[in-house]
């Protein structure tokens, strides 16, 4: 019982054999009246029909003619006069006599059923008045005995049953194949579900259709991909975090060494201890990374939005950035219509700007330039970061805000960075209500447009 497609196929039984049952009761019981009716009507008929024949010679020989043309037939026949006295019969029964007494009210001259009790009385009985200058004389009596009607029912019952046990016969097997054909991809998925569990995500269902059942199928698959995906990123995560966090460990340690160990000059001490100092503000760095993206991912940090006067902002960060841009001979080119106002957090915004200027200073060129341009919008605030410099491959852009993912693979310490930066900017971007998109092209220099909604920026 604990078998789905056993569930499945009960449940079905019995909504199918219950619609089936009402279904062969009604059909039956509307055949049974239908036919029932008909041998009624008929003998109403055929009582009618006697009677016109009386009312046009209602003498001895007519009731004898008539009286010998039923005694072949299945029905018998009674003829009376008005007060009930017998003046011809097909058929000598005492036990018609109760049915002969003067009817107590007025008849029809279409007639009427006297008996239609066809299960529990030995005849159906119909009465047609004869009738003479609108004077009713006498009456004719039609019976017909029930047996006939009984053994009618009785061959149409067993054709029922037949026809029932066929049908259910066919309605099980039915039920076998159509619950299979539904739980045999919920079997496969199942088992594909079971080995996600296992830690095997290379797992494939079969298409099923463009059904709930094809869609379940899908997203199964989606998630192993999504899965295999996420367990290589915490792969990746863990040998980069080893990486980056053992490098600088192993500069301090080794300098340490031999700072202490050997008896340098002045100017080898500077040099290794300068070298010391690096690596340990590079592990700083790293580490407050990962402490920002750790409060980033509890969502434990503080975002206090008030309105920005974004031409004061950038000012301001053009005053701070420009030793590193002139360190390469580098040019900064700000555009930004006056009294333009956002609504964001100015410290995660100069955040933000900061970490793509400075991805744009490492990857570009001598003598290259950077333009920031600030384009505002009826319900949102463009802020685009262009660069010329050596671009980000196509194959790269989809995860280049990716934790500690690097376009450059050999990780030069001449590029710097953990690969936590743009991972950084797009949290706090998403922080905000923001979004970000990138367009590059190798060698050709890279766009980054953060779109902001201008929400509060009007108050």
């Amino acid at each position: 019982m604990n078998k789905l497609s056993i569930k499945l196929g009960i449940v079905f039984f019995f909504i199918i054999f219950g619609l089936e049952t009402f279904m062969f009761f009604f059909l039956h019981n509307a055949l049974v009246n239908s036919r029932v009716e008909e041998e009624l009507s008929s003998l109403q008929t055929r009582g009618n029909s006697h009677r016109d024949i009386l009312e046009d010679h209602f003498d001895k020989d007519t009731i004898s003619h008539v009286a010998l043309m039923e005694s072949e037939a299945i029905t018998d026949v009674v003829i009376t006069d008005f007060s009930g006295h017998i003046l011809g019969s097909s058929f000598k029964n005492n036990q018609i006599e109760q049915y002969l007494k003067k009817p107590q009210s007025k008849i029809a001259a279409k007639g009427q059923i006297v008996e239609a009790d066809w299960e529990n009385k030995p005849y159906i009985i119909t009465i047609s008045p004869i009738a003479m200058d609108k004077k009713t004389i006498g009456f004719v009596y039609m019976f017909q005995e029930t047996t006939s009607i009984q053994s009618l029912i009785e061959r149409l019952n067993q054709h029922f049953l037949l026809t029932g046990f066929i049908v259910l016969s066919l309605t099980f097997i039915v039920i076998i194949i159509l619950t299979k054909a539904l739980t045999k991809p919920l079997v496969k998925m199942k088992e594909a579900t079971y080995q996600i569990s296992k830690g095997n995500f290379s797992v494939t269902l079969p298409k099923t259709g463009n059904d709930e059942l094809g869609e379940l199928a899908e997203s199964i698959k989606l998630l192993a991909q999504d899965l295999n995906y996420l367990k290589k990123e915490r792969n990746d995560f863990l040998a980069s975090i080893s990486h980056e966090l053992r490098t600088p460990l192993t500069y301090i340690k080794g300098y340490s060494d031999i700072v202490m160990t050997r008896d340098l000059n002045r100017e080898d001490q500077e040099k290794y201890l300068q070298i010391i100092v690096d690596e340990a503000n590079r592990l700083s760095s790293l580490i407050e990374d990962l402490f920002a993206l750790a409060k980033i991912d509890k969502n434990s940090f503080v975002i206090q939005k008030q309105k920005i006067l974004l031409n004061d902002l950038l000012k301001k960060m053009d005053l701070k950035l420009s030793p590193a841009f002139k360190e390469k001979n580098m040019s900064l080119i700000i555009c930004c219509p006056e009294r333009t106002y956002l609504y964001a957090d100015p410290s995660r915004l100069e955040q933000i700007i900061i970490n793509l200027l400075d991805n744009s200073i490492k990857y570009s060129s001598d003598d290259s330039k950077t333009m920031i341009t600030v384009i505002p919008k009826k319900k949102t605030t463009e802020i685009i970061i262009k660069d010329n410099g050596k671009g980000i491959p196509e194959k790269d852009l989809p995860y280049i805000f990716n934790r500690f993912y690097r376009v450059e693979k050999s990780r030069k310490r001449s590029l710097g960075g953990t690969g936590l930066g743009l991972a950084i900017v797009q949290e706090l971007v998403y922080a905000q209500g923001g979004s970000i998109n990138v367009h590059s092209k190798l060698n050709s220099g890279t766009t980054f447009i953060l779109t902001f909604d201008n929400k509060g920026a009007d108050k």
